[in-house]
Parts: structure tokens; C-alpha cells; sequence
């Protein structure tokens, strides 16, 4: 008979041990509380991570069964984490149950804008209504109103624009003035 000694387990091989031993029991547990199979090696890996940090600082420390303490350690991972997402809603979910009442959105009062368009002068106002409430592009505008390109019909629907700008600061109309 030889008396060879067999040399002690690297870390290495001492992690793949527990884990093979500890990660079933885990996985097992998670899955009962609803959790997924990557939620169960994501908490392993964080008990094995937590575990490790003991061993190293405090070397001394001796564990009945280490495989127990790594799966104490995921359980009670595992019951922070099921009880913070038991508390919380997916946004989707939320916004699927909220309302918004229709006159939660104030609406401007259209006879102020109107008079204040008429001010700026007809052509602007049609100008501005082609471009805005009828959608049309700047080309069909161009033809419509008769400019020579689009650059000058642009330039000209920005004169008016400044124009309606100017008469709002004249008059010192604030954009809640124009809100019923």
C-alpha cells in the first residue's frame, strides 16, 4: 500500500463541486417561488460570489455544510428579490389602467387665434393654415401661392410666423390667454 497523499482541491475545483452539489437545490427553490431558470443561477452566482467574499476574509470561519450555506444565502437572495418585484408593476401594465378624462387637456380658444391671424394679414393666415391644419407641402404650397420656389415660399411662411409672433408680444398675449 502506497501512502500517497492526495493533494487537497484547487478553488477552482472546490466551486465546481459545491456548485454541482448546491445549484439544484436553488434552482428547485426559485422555480417553486415562480422564479425562471436564469433568476436561479443569477441568485446562485451572487451566494457563491457572497460566499467566496466570506471565506476570504474571514478564513477561520467554518460552515457545517458549505453547500447549506451557499443555499441559505440564494433563499434569502431569492426572497429580497421576489418581494421587491412583488411590490412593483411593469409600466405596461400601469399605463393600461390609467384614464385620461377628455377635457384634461386645456384647448386654445379658437376666435383669439383667429383674430390674431387676421391681424397678420390674409395671405399669412392662408399661408399658415395651407401648411399647418391642411398638411401640405412646401411644393404644393409654392405652386398654390404662386412663389417662384420652395426657398421663397419657406422664407415666406417664416415672415408670417414672425409676423403672428410680433402681434402676440404687442398685445403681451401670454399662451395662457389663448387657453379657454
Amino acid at each position: 500500500m502506497d501512502n500517497i497523499a492526495e493533494a487537497p482541491p484547487t478553488q477552482e475545483e472546490r466551486f465546481k463541486e459545491l456548485y454541482e452539489r448546491a445549484f439544484p437545490a436553488v434552482a428547485r427553490f426559485v422555480n417553486k417561488m415562480n422564479g425562471s431558470f436564469q433568476d436561479a443561477k443569477d441568485i446562485f452566482h451572487d451566494a457563491m460570489i457572497i460566499f467566496y467574499e466570506k471565506t476570504t476574509q474571514q478564513p477561520s470561519l467554518t460552515y457545517r455544510s458549505e453547500e447549506a450555506y451557499i443555499v441559505g444565502i440564494a433563499k434569502h437572495l431569492w426572497l429580497l428579490q421576489y418581494k421587491a418585484d412583488r411590490d412593483t408593476i411593469a409600466l405596461d401594465a400601469f399605463e393600461a389602467t390609467l384614464s385620461i378624462p377628455a377635457d384634461y387637456f386645456l384647448s386654445p380658444d379658437q376666435n383669439k387665434i383667429l383674430r390674431i391671424l387676421e391681424h397678420a394679414g390674409r395671405k399669412c393666415m392662408s399661408l399658415l393654415q395651407a401648411f399647418y391644419y391642411d398638411k401640405k407641402s412646401m411644393q404644393s404650397i409654392t405652386s398654390q401661392f404662386g412663389y417662384t420656389n420652395t426657398r421663397t415660399a419657406t422664407v415666406q411662411k417664416y415672415k408670417c410666423l414672425e409676423k403672428v409672433r410680433n402681434l402676440i408680444r404687442e398685445r403681451s398675449i401670454a399662451y395662457e390667454d389663448l387657453i379657454d
